[in-house]
């Protein structure tokens, strides 16, 4: 299959114009997320993940978190491999706290301590602003949190099935969303701050669509 390099001002405007698509409410499985991991000693002292331990600072890359199926996840307290066993078990389970899961670049749930909110199952939401300069938490929280267009994280995820943690997969009980493994691909690969990563055609192509939906 060719490949298409993610670069030059016409790709770098699909790119935009699929991220704008994309807040606009149309992906809302792929609440959650994270970026670089702290240091082990940081790790041992925030167990409890304060609010002011999460920063901007602490969401990057998409592709430096582990892939599991669809998304990727990472863990904000080093455990890492916690997370990944219930991300990967398909009889599901209670995420470790600390738990990031992010399905596209600017969308993230991170897993709070016992008694963050009884609602949320102690995940917390954030709709991010992303470029390759910074990261910026436009908002979080939990059960209120909407993203700029209204678009409710809870609403989603609260259709899981109760073994799945409020965490979407295609099978899991959470309404579809109107974009394909393709275009979400696309969006995985095209985040500004990540290193710059090349398309398949069907990639290209899907990001191609994603701009004509929003421009008809």
């Amino acid at each position: 299959m060719g490949h298409i390099q993610s670069e030059g001002k016409s790709s770098r405007r699909l790119v935009r114009a699929a991220a704008i698509l994309l807040l606009a409410g149309l992906v809302t499985q792929g609440c959650g997320g994270s970026g670089a991991e702290p240091e082990a000693a940081e790790a041992e002292s925030a167990i409890s993940l304060p609010t002011e331990n999460i920063t901007a600072a602490s969401f990057g890359c998409i592709s430096d978190l582990t892939a599991v199926d669809r998304f990727f996840v990472g863990n904000l307290n080093g455990d890492i491999d916690a997370t990944i066993a219930v991300a990967g078990s398909e009889e599901g389970g209670v995420y470790p706290v600390g738990s990031v899961v992010q399905l596209v670049p600017t969308e993230v749930m991170v897993k709070r301590e016992s008694g963050f909110d009884a609602v949320t199952k102690d995940w917390e939401y954030f709709d991010l602003d992303i470029s390759a300069a910074e990261t910026k938490i436009l908002t979080r929280g939990a059960a209120e949190v909407k993203n700029r267009f209204g678009n409710s994280c809870q609403d989603c995820h609260v259709k899981a099935a109760p073994q799945f943690d409020l965490i979407c997969k295609s099978d899991h009980g959470c309404d579809p969303i109107p974009i394909n493994d393709v275009m979400i691909r696309a969006l995985q690969k095209t985040d500004p701050r990540c290193e710059a990563q090349e398309l398949t055609t069907e990639e290209a192509e899907g990001l191609q669509q994603l701009q004509a939906a929003l421009t008809a």
